[in-house]
């Protein structure tokens, strides 16, 4: 690594182009005896394993479950947590003359499931202690599942099937429920907006039916770094938690470097595309034999590092082989097989999506290439920390894209580098989630008059509207039971990638390449699309919508494909109004609807644009929540908006503020979304839109509406100090987007709206 570093240092081709560097030193272990207390087993067990005394943390955390705590374990990646829930857990199990003890761990992803179950298993043989762990999972055969329903200790699992297939049946379940001692939730941090308000109603259940059996299980809950560990564990547990923050594993010596891509042409504001700045650093790494890690924000540019990874390692003498791609829809087995490779050292190099980003074993990696801004400064620092373990030198390095976000961040580096982790927020009450949950709840468990579901006092109110009005309760004396014929848990989507997937299946060796949710298949899988797999490409002859089959052949194409898409954006409520001179602020509900229905076909390497076809496929459809700026027409007639060529002023501001925003409410880009109308239908004016990009809202577009002063100043800012006189990919777009005068209108307005706050 140290080459790598001083040729990023010294040769000008890199040198020119280094942002910001900034040195983590290495640090030292700071190491506890073990509680003497500790199953005699355990010690041995780790003594036989090198592990003579426990990291600080690890100590803190058995020490705070030693007094009866719930507790939340928040340190960097490879620091050792999986010990702060397995050595109570298995001292619970092998103290327990009786053998009820049985613990519940939760996972938000098969690979983390399996990656501890191997842990767990490695753990027991340790001990000879014939504690009985599984997974239980879609992948489970069904002799498994018995076994693990009538005599399993730990039960692996994901949030999923907690969902519809534990709790639904608890009556197959009651030695779980009956010695329910302990609840492992790892990756805390995965767990905001949507998705974890989902799983806080999920726990409510399973404590539910815990205490049915007469359980009240303890939490143990671990995390990457984020700004509110504490409450995010209470609001999802509904319990008290004790925090333990400070990480006494060592760390080695981390170089973080944010790299920005030199530009191409200064006038249009255009840099050197960055997958293609990823190769050339890689172009560092891989000769040098260094261990890298390459995160790709989407599955297809996934593939095209893959492929030009492979390409450098064909001409330079390297096995093309120790390169691999690691992305959603990708097998189980083959997934399975990389991280075996990747914990085996038998890989140099993968390029991975966040996958890879949460606590999956993978080994000893000494680089991490992160290729744009991950969207947040948690996911950025979870990403660097898979390179670089407890000792040895490391390095992170951030390279930036054209875009706004982007570039405001390699000419603010402190905001990512020195400001503290997000803020994870849900909420657990929202009233259609709980109100669905309510139903899942109802069918396991009836309930009785006076019982509440959650904190607020509405559970009466949705009780009583069931058996009147829906018809899906019945009351006898003081209980309401279920009185549907339906499951209503399988009608219950935690999000939109647990269910209705496309699978590819490769036509000449007829087996099924990988899935694809459904939302991505107009995208990723229309008919003529080119499907990366692993560095080899696969042209998509025919897609059976109905189905859910896209039928591929391997093909050797110099292009790949990238769908352009459209959305319609229409009001249905505003919520709340802010009037001010020349414009107002609104916030409300909308409904948006997607269409794919050209692509491009894309030369690899030049990005040259080789051809186009026609998507014939349905329209997506969503209601979420939209932050609206409706110009007043007297401020639209001073700025000459309708005139000539001046309308792109419009497409500007929506365009640099999507790219601001996410770095305000603390949010993915792609959660996001802007559109823009010179005169909407709705509001009879010119309307720049800001919506939530995820079914019902999480609260995005309303923190832009309560933030606007703030995040308009930022915008401002940014298109002011971008260099380019006309426009370009880090303000307002090119001038090819926005017009010649897309830049000066954009600014004029911005200044306006600025003065109103």
């Amino acid at each position: 690594m140290q080459s790598v570093l001083d040729r990023l240092r010294t040769d000008s081709a890199y040198a020119a182009n280094v942002a910001a560097w900034r040195v983590l030193p290495a640090r030292e272990a700071t190491t506890a005896d073990f509680p003497t207390d500790l199953d005699p087993r355990l010690v041995e067990a780790l003594r036989s394993r090198g592990i003579t005394r426990l990291f600080s943390h690890q100590r803190q955390a058995l020490d705070l479950l030693a007094e009866g705590r719930n507790v939340v374990v928040v340190t960097p990646p490879a620091s050792g947590k999986s010990l702060c829930y397995n050595l109570p857990v298995f001292d619970s199990i092998l103290k327990d003359p009786e053998r009820r003890a049985r613990a519940l761990y939760v996972f938000p992803t098969k690979a983390l499931s399996q990656d501890q179950l191997s842990e767990l298993w490695a753990l027991d043989r340790a001990v000879a202690g014939g504690i009985r762990t599984h997974t239980y999972d879609g992948d489970t055969p069904p002799a498994a599942r018995r076994a693990l329903r009538e005599s399993g200790d730990i039960i692996v699992t994901n949030p999923y099937m907690l969902h519809t297939g534990i709790l639904p049946n608890h009556s197959k379940w009651v030695n779980l429920f009956q010695g329910l001692r302990w609840v492992v939730i790892d990756e805390l941090h995965t767990y905001p907006g949507v998705f974890g308000s989902h799983v806080a109603n999920v726990i409510r259940r399973l404590k539910r039916v815990a205490a049915h059996y007469g359980a009240s299980p303890r939490f143990i809950a671990c995390s990457a770094t984020i700004a509110n560990p504490v409450e995010l564990a209470s609001r999802l547990c509904e319990e008290p938690f004790a925090s333990v923050t400070e990480s006494g594993a060592p760390q080695g010596e981390k170089h973080v470097i944010l790299y920005n891509p030199p530009l191409e042409n200064r006038e249009l504001g255009i840099r050197r595309n960055t997958l293609e700045e990823v190769r050339r650093v890689a172009e560092l790494m891989l000769p040098a034999n260094v261990p890298c890690i390459f995160f790709s924000r989407s599955r297809t540019s996934v593939e095209i590092l893959v492929k030009y990874l492979k390409d450098f390692c064909l001409e330079h003498g390297i096995d093309p082989e120790r390169v691999a791609g690691y992305r959603g829809g990708y097998l189980p087995e083959l997934r399975r097989d990389i991280e075996r490779r990747l914990r085996a050292g038998e890989l140099l190099a993968v390029a991975a999506t966040n996958a890879l980003e949460l606590g999956v074993d993978i080994g000893s990696l000494e680089g991490c290439v992160i290729a744009g801004y991950p969207g947040s400064v948690a996911s950025t620092w979870q990403q660097a920390g898979r390179a670089g373990r407890r000792s040895g030198m490391s390095a992170a390095i951030v390279v930036g894209r054209s875009g706004a976000t982007d570039q405001y961040l390699m000419r603010h580096p402190e905001h990512l580098l020195d400001r503290p982790a997000e803020h994870a927020v849900i909420d657990a009450d929202n009233l259609v989630i709980r109100t669905n949950h309510l139903k899942c709840a109802a069918f396991e468990i009836p309930f009785r008059v006076g019982e509440n579901f959650g904190a607020t006092g509405e559970t009466a109110m949705i009780l009583d509207y069931f058996e009147r009005e829906a018809k899906i309760l019945h009351r006898v004396d003081d209980r309401y039971f279920w009185a549907d014929r339906a499951y209503p848990a399988e009608g219950v989507s935690l999000n939109a990638a647990d269910i209705d997937n496309f699978v590819v299946v490769d036509v000449e060796k007829r087996t099924v390449l990988a899935e694809v949710d459904r939302p991505s298949a107009m995208t990723l899988i229309h008919e003529g699309a080119i499907h990366g797999h692993q560095g080899e490409q696969y042209l998509i002859e025919k897609l059976d919508y109905a189905g859910r089959r896209a039928h591929a052949r391997k093909v050797n194409p110099e292009y790949y494909t990238e769908a352009m898409t459209e959305t319609e954006v229409r009001p249905i409520r505003v919520e709340s109004t802010l009037e001010r001179t020349g414009f107002a602020l609104h916030y409300g509900e909308v409904t948006t609807r997607t269409t794919a229905s050209v692509y491009k076909k894309i030369r690899f390497y030049t990005g040259e644009n080789v051809g186009a076809g026609e998507i014939h496929l349905p329209a997506e459809e969503m209601d979420t929540t939209a932050f609206w700026i409706a110009l007043t027409p007297e401020l639209a007639s001073e700025v000459r908006l309708l005139d000539g060529n001046r309308s792109g002023g419009l497409v500007g501001l929506a365009r640099a503020l999507g790219q601001i925003v996410p770095l305000f409410v603390r949010c993915d880009p792609s959660d996001v979304r802007t559109t823009c109308e010179i005169r909407s239908s709705h509001f009879e004016r010119p309307v720049v839109t800001l919506y939530d990009n995820l079914p019902g809202g999480v609260g995005l577009a309303e923190r832009t509406y309560e933030l606007w002063p703030e995040v308009l100043g930022a915008v401002r800012e940014q298109v002011e100090r971008c260099a380019c006189r006309r426009g370009c990919p880090s303000c307002v777009g090119p001038p090819g987007e926005v017009g010649p005068s897309g830049k000066e209108v954009a600014l004029e307005l911005l200044r306006t709206l600025a003065a109103g706050a």
